[in-house]
């Protein structure tokens, strides 16, 4: 059927690469007109077509020749002319669509062209690889022909100062690996200064290896974590305290509203137990926040109602349906409250702080493009998760390696007997053999095997970048043999050495099928460069894990009824085509589950990009004052709603809790009565009660003086920051929980959609709160600062890599500029 579709229409990809060579000709005719330009001339070429997009050219205007000119300063300073093939490549790249090209076809080279291209926009191209090594690697080979071309070049890495990474975002062009470029994302959006902020808006990104960055690592999110100042101790010391405290007198409670508030006798006693002056002072608000939590899951939530207690842990009832809600937790403390209430071990002492997939986070650039040698089998996800098509761009010279069958056995030790004497007469002929294994078990095992052979041979299964590149790069030598995990090495070209073209090539030899296609591919792909010769084949048994969850007892059968023997092997396209039909069923699983993931991550995805965006108004704006009034007037619509409910008539209203609520929240004593409010409709009430507040905020602003705007920042930034990394806590027990929520017919998804978006909706409402209570209430000291809700020595970053912890210098560095921002 495919034959017959492509027989009337013509192959897509064909069609793509001939509307692309139309243009590489034109490339090609500006050769000789270019190659005739001084070194001077050529430079210059940058500033005119810079000065051309300044005037309304689109770079889709001047592609034609700035290729040429990169072109031909690539043969000035790298010594390497782009083959026509690699102009398709970069023509694909600068379209924001993914090149699946070969090993050793150039991807590096490649990217110069649609790099510098985006460049000349000014607004930053950003090269992604999968290791540091690579990207200081390329950013110092190629930044030769950037810089020739008078275009700067930075490298952001692990361990530098925010000063360095910040330089290194606005150069032209910046190299780095997935992880930093996300972590720097998220750390911006911590910081307290605009002034800190590293990153530029995301404009382009050019992905290497984009299969192993947006696929094998996209289920693990990145992650910024940090030891809470808030100590589990302080919760038990509160809750015990909280006992004290005498109803009404102490304290008001509001059930409506599941609300407990101090009194200002209450506030007096909290100041005398802990040895304060002023509980609203802005170095109290932990204190302030343990004490309001605790009083309330002491007052207003009841065990075997509101929750019960379940093999150590509280469990939440729906207060609608009588359910359990295994998973949920009540965010902003309480939940942790209700745990030293009880008297249980108090949960998550180290909170989440920050957290992204790299789906989300590469979905945020305005342009995204990247190369693999593999990416077609992958091309659904990347179309439906991305929207990047992929386009497999002809290689330079025919491929000349040659694919056995896959040989299979029935044990493991029979597969690697074989495997071991395969290698022993290639070598003996000094054919190089590169072998691929899926994990470090099964490659030292090999290596056991052929040490007793006296088989000389290299080992690479650890993340050691730079010696894995130096070692795969000599595995075509003559004679040579190297064991390596199949993603060892990735992005390092592997190029023949003297005499081994006449002995065969590199020989790939893979000893399990992994249950990606793509793998196997990039393993096979290593031999056969640039029409080199090559051959590979995979060697595998009935009790490799694949097989045995893929129908290996048929093939068992089969091979005991024609009595075959241990040593015997079966090569059948018909069992390679079994195996292959078994790998597309874990690729769609895996798919599917990656899937998932990011459907959860989107509904954070939202609440996160309305909380950095509020955060960073918050920090470019030089006055809140319409903020701050903003939210003080959210609370006044929400507390009048509360107790002037349309449904009843106004002799039904309580207007006497509307008004204690008033003075313990945001209202200042006798600023009003409650003669004031009766007789009143509710949006008199609320119009009122609006205008009072805005006296009051004016108040403030005279009594606080210049100061009156820092002091508003420090009050919002720190409530937006501790009250988000309590929400993504609070999320993240949902998500791991929710899924139970199956049992009960629902969807999990649509339920972690639905208390999602009830969570951000209170933690918003809780924000405001805050807010309104210490610009109304605190007291105002010369010491004035914002602080970090997390001390920076204590964060800690984790992602798809091994590279998990900041480096100490990193947490040294912003503890220094923690330290010299205290000093001015």
């Amino acid at each position: 059927m495919l034959g017959l579709v492509k027989k009337l229409f013509g192959d897509t990809n064909e069609r793509e690469i001939k509307k692309l060579i139309k243009r590489v000709e034109k490339i090609n005719a500006l050769e000789p007109q270019v190659a005739g330009l001084s070194d001077d001339q050529l430079k210059e070429k940058t500033t005119e077509f810079r000065a051309r997009l300044e005037k309304g050219e689109t770079l889709d205007d001047i592609l034609t020749e700035a290729f040429a000119v990169v072109r031909e300063a690539s043969k000035r300073v790298l010594g390497m002319r782009h083959f026509d093939v690699q102009l398709i490549g970069g023509m694909v790249l600068q379209e924001g669509r993914i090149a699946e090209m070969k090993t050793g076809e150039g991807k590096t080279l490649v990217a110069t062209l649609a790099t510098y291209l985006n460049a000349l926009a000014g607004k930053g191209v950003h090269i992604v690889t999968v290791n540091e090594y690579l990207a200081d690697r390329d950013s110092k080979i190629m930044g030769e022909l950037y810089q020739f071309l008078g275009m700067t070049v930075g490298l952001n890495i692990n361990g530098m100062s925010a000063e360095q990474k910040r330089e290194a975002y606005y150069c032209d062009i910046t190299y780095g690996t997935n992880n930093e470029f996300g972590f720097d994302y998220l750390r911006d959006n911590m910081v307290l200064y605009k002034e800190q902020m590293t990153q530029r808006p995301l404009h382009f990104a050019i992905i290497d290896e984009v299969d192993s960055i947006l696929v094998d690592e996209a289920r693990t999110p990145l992650i910024i974590s940090g030891s809470a100042n808030k100590s589990t101790e302080l919760y038990y010391i509160c809750s015990h305290f909280v006992k004290r405290l005498e109803p009404e007198t102490d304290f008001s409670i509001d059930e409506k509203l599941k609300i407990a508030t101090l009194t200002d006798e209450g506030v007096v006693k909290v100041e005398k137990a802990f040895n304060v002056d002023n509980l609203y002072d802005t170095n109290h608000v932990t204190l302030n926040h343990h004490v309001t939590s605790a009083l309330k899951a002491q007052v207003l939530f009841k065990r075997d109602v509101d929750y019960v207690v379940q093999d150590g842990e509280v469990v939440i009832v729906d207060e609608f349906t009588g359910r359990l809600m295994v998973g949920r937790r009540y965010s902003d403390g309480l939940h942790q409250a209700i745990e030293a209430k009880e008297g249980l071990k108090v949960q998550s002492e180290s909170m989440t702080l920050a957290t992204i997939t790299l789906q989300n986070y590469f979905r945020m650039y305005q342009k995204l493009s990247g190369m693999t040698g593999t990416a077609k089998t992958e091309e659904e996800e990347f179309k439906k998760i991305y929207g990047l098509d992929v386009v497999v761009i002809p290689t330079n010279r025919p491929i000349q390696r040659i694919d056995m069958a896959d040989a299979i056995y029935k044990s493991e030790d029979a597969k690697y007997r074989a495997v071991v004497k395969e290698i022993v007469e290639r070598h003996k002929k000094g054919q190089p053999i590169l072998v691929g294994t899926i994990s470090i078990e099964n490659s030292e095992k090999l290596s056991n095997l052929l040490r007793q052979k006296g088989v000389p041979h290299n080992v690479l299964n650890a993340k050691q970048h730079e010696r894995e590149a130096e070692i795969v790069a000599r595995a075509g030598q003559y004679g040579a043999v190297t064991i390596a995990t199949n993603m060892a090495g990735r992005g390092t070209d592997i190029q023949l050495g003297e005499g081994v073209s006449e002995v065969g090539g590199l020989h790939i030899i893979g000893t399990e099928r992994h249950e990606s296609r793509r793998i196997d591919n990039q393993l096979r792909g290593r031999a056969g460069r640039q029409g080199d010769p090559g051959s590979s084949q995979f060697f595998l048994s009935l009790q490799d894990e694949l097989m045995r969850r893929f129908g290996a007892d048929n093939i068992m059968n089969m091979m005991d009824k024609l009595g075959m023997e241990e040593d015997m092997p079966i090569e059948s396209g018909l069992v390679s085509r079994a195996v292959e039909s078994a790998q597309k069923r874990v690729e769609g699983s895996n798919f599917d589950a990656r899937k998932v993931v990011l459907q959860y991550d989107d509904v954070m995805n939202k609440q996160r990009e309305v909380i950095y965006k509020q955060r960073k108004e918050i920090l470019e704006r030089d006055n809140l004052h319409d903020i701050v009034e903003g939210m003080v007037n959210s609370i006044i619509e929400r507390t009048v709603l509360a107790y002037c409910p349309k449904e009843q008539i106004p002799e039904e209203w309580d207007l006497e809790g509307l008004l204690e609520t008033c003075l313990n929240t945001f209202m200042f004593e006798d600023a009003i009565t409650l003669s004031n409010l009766k007789g009143k409709e509710a949006e008199e009430i609320e119009e009122m009660l609006k205008e009072v507040a805005d006296k009051q905020l004016k108040q403030r602003q005279e009594e606080i003086g210049d100061m009156m705007a820092e002091f508003e920042k420090v009050v919002v930034l720190r409530a937006v920051d501790s009250k988000w990394m309590d929400h993504i806590d609070a999320m993240e027990q949902l998500r791991q929980g929710i899924h139970l929520r199956a049992y009960a017919q629902t969807d999990p998804l649509r339920e972690y959609q639905f208390e999602g978006y009830e969570m951000f909706q209170g933690m918003v409402a809780s924000i405001e709160e805050e807010v309104s209570l210490y610009i109304m209430k605190s007291e105002v000291g010369q010491n004035l600062e914002r602080q970090e809700v997390i001390d920076a020595e204590k964060l800690k970053t984790s992602g798809p890599s091994d590279e998990a912890v900041a480096s100490d210098n990193e947490q040294k560095n912003r503890a220094q500029r923690r330290a010299n921002k205290k000093k001015k």
